[in-house]
């Protein structure tokens, strides 16, 4: 139908074609088989100009019309893609959002000042067929659920404690030393594998600290309770500000991974621009 409105307005095959890019040829070969299609011969050829039929008058009026609502909807959803507007709703892990996504949130609602948020931070994993998310953000391994994933990188994790903690406690000099000492871990984990280069070894830990955490475990470690196994960027003011350190610094735990989780692959523009912008953010910082 557009490329029989081009012709139209050209009454030239070979003008429509030059405008729109594509061979003579087959141009006319789409518009003969569109008249096939209706029944009705739309246009009468001649050497040096084309004339509408009859026929080929009414459907460029109608087909016209239709045309340029669909070219005009076109343009509105580039529109839409490049400045997304709406309110976006998102489920975030509540540490990793605390101390690590804040700012990178900040940075894209100045970037997209039509869009609007709601987040949620509670521990529970919100059902994204049922619930009125547009996107879930998710650390760790995943459950094969039938949602759709997209990896945002994967942050390797270190050891670290405070400076009182190691005066009063030593630093450890080798994996195995951490048998000897607080570490503050989660439930389940009481055994860390740590590796350095092609190095690995699984270490017994325990504590007097066992918790679900992320946030609590680095106040611990802060408040000099023990050896803490956390992604970098969770504690990076506490290294700048001399809070933490790193303990056994060639050896590192295994690596977590960041994913963003939506129902399907047809996302709204604010949340795809969302979902590209952590990407390209927490790539650049892992």
């Amino acid at each position: 139908m557009a490329l029989f409105v081009e012709v139209a307005r050209a009454k030239s095959f070979r003008k429509a074609a030059e405008a729109i890019g594509m061979p003579n040829s087959t141009l006319s070969r789409r518009i003969s088989a569109l008249e096939k299609a209706i029944g009705l011969r739309l246009l009468h050829r001649t050497t040096r100009r084309i004339e509408l039929t009859e026929a080929g008058q009414l459907y460029y009026e109608r087909s016209k019309r239709i045309v340029d609502e669909a070219r005009l909807a076109h343009e509105q959803l580039g529109a839409m893609l490049e400045q997304p507007s709406g309110v976006l709703r998102v489920s975030l892990p509540v540490d990793f959002a605390t101390f690590y996504l804040t700012p990178i949130v900040v940075d894209f609602a100045k970037r997209y000042p039509g869009i609007t948020f709601e987040f949620d931070l509670t521990p529970r994993r919100v059902d994204l067929v049922a619930e009125p998310f547009d996107v879930a953000i998710r650390m760790g391994e995943l459950e094969d659920s039938g949602l759709i994933a997209r990896s945002l990188g994967r942050h390797p994790r270190y050891l670290y404690a405070s400076p009182g903690y190691l005066e009063a406690s030593g630093e450890p000099a080798a994996p195995a030393d951490l048998a000897e000492h607080e570490c503050i871990c989660m439930p389940k984990a009481a055994t860390w594998t740590l590796h350095d280069g092609a190095d690995k070894v699984e270490v017994e830990v325990g504590g007097r600290f066992t918790l679900n955490s992320v946030g609590m475990i680095r106040a611990l470690a802060v408040n000099h309770q023990g050896i803490a196994m956390l992604a970098e960027q969770i504690v990076a003011e506490d290294l700048a500000s001399g809070r933490l350190r790193r303990v056994l610094p060639g050896w590192q735990g295994p690596s977590i991974s960041v994913h963003a989780i939506t129902e399907t692959r047809l996302i709204p523009a604010k949340a795809q621009r969302f979902i590209e912008f952590l990407s390209a953010r927490l790539t650049e910082g892992a």
